[in-house]
C-alpha cells in the first residue's frame, strides 16, 4: 500500500514540477490591411486571444474570436464581421503548429503550421522572438497574408482603402499553467 502511495506522489509531483505547457487567454492579434494612400487605416486589434505553448514539444496554439477584433471605426468593425469575415458563420480564427528545434532560450525561431482564417486552413511558416520575461514567456511576430488566400475578397469600392494583404502581428505572454 506505501508503495502505490509513494508512486502516486512521485508522479503528481513530477507532473507539476516538470509541467511545460505554457497558456495565456489575454494575447494580441493585430492586424493592418490599410490600402497605401488610403484615408482611413484598416486596422483591427483582438486583445482577448488565447493560446497553449508546449515547450517540451515547442507545439503551439493560437485561436481568437472574430467578433473580439475592435477597430477605431464601428461601421469598419460591423463590415468586417458581416461582409468580409461572416463572423457568425466562421466565429473564430486558430493557428496550430510547432515552433521549430526550440531549446527554452531567448531568441528568433521558425515557426510552421495550420493557419485558419474564414474557414480556409492553409500551411504557413514564419518567424516568432520568444523571451523570457521573469516566470512569463513572451512570444512575437509578424507575417503577412493574402486576403484571397482565405476567400477573403476586396469589392472594387474597397479597393481604395483596404490592401489585398494584411499585415498580421502577434503579442503573447504565457504563464505556467
Amino acid at each position: 500500500m506505501n508503495k502505490i502511495i509513494v508512486t502516486i506522489v512521485c508522479f503528481v509531483f513530477s507532473s507539476v514540477v516538470f509541467s511545460q505547457k505554457m497558456i495565456t487567454r489575454s494575447g494580441e492579434i493585430k492586424f493592418d490591411a490599410t490600402y497605401s494612400g488610403a484615408i482611413d487605416p484598416v486596422i483591427g486589434t483582438n486583445k482577448t486571444v488565447s493560446s497553449i505553448f508546449d515547450k517540451a514539444t515547442g507545439e503551439l496554439v493560437i485561436q481568437g474570436l472574430v467578433k473580439s477584433f475592435k477597430f477605431k471605426l464601428p461601421l469598419m468593425e460591423e463590415h468586417f464581421n458581416e461582409n468580409y469575415m461572416d463572423s457568425d458563420k466562421f466565429p473564430k480564427t486558430s493557428f496550430k503548429g510547432k515552433v521549430v528545434n526550440y531549446d527554452g532560450k531567448n531568441g528568433t525561431y521558425d515557426v510552421e503550421g495550420d493557419l485558419t482564417i474564414h474557414g480556409v486552413t492553409n500551411k504557413v511558416k514564419t518567424k516568432i522572438i520568444i523571451s523570457s520575461n521573469g516566470s512569463k514567456l513572451v512570444i512575437s511576430g509578424n507575417f503577412v497574408v493574402k486576403l484571397t488566400d482565405y476567400k477573403l475578397e476586396v469589392p472594387a469600392l474597397a479597393k481604395r482603402t483596404l490592401s489585398e494583404t494584411a499585415k498580421v502581428s502577434i503579442k503573447l505572454e504565457l504563464e505556467n499553467k
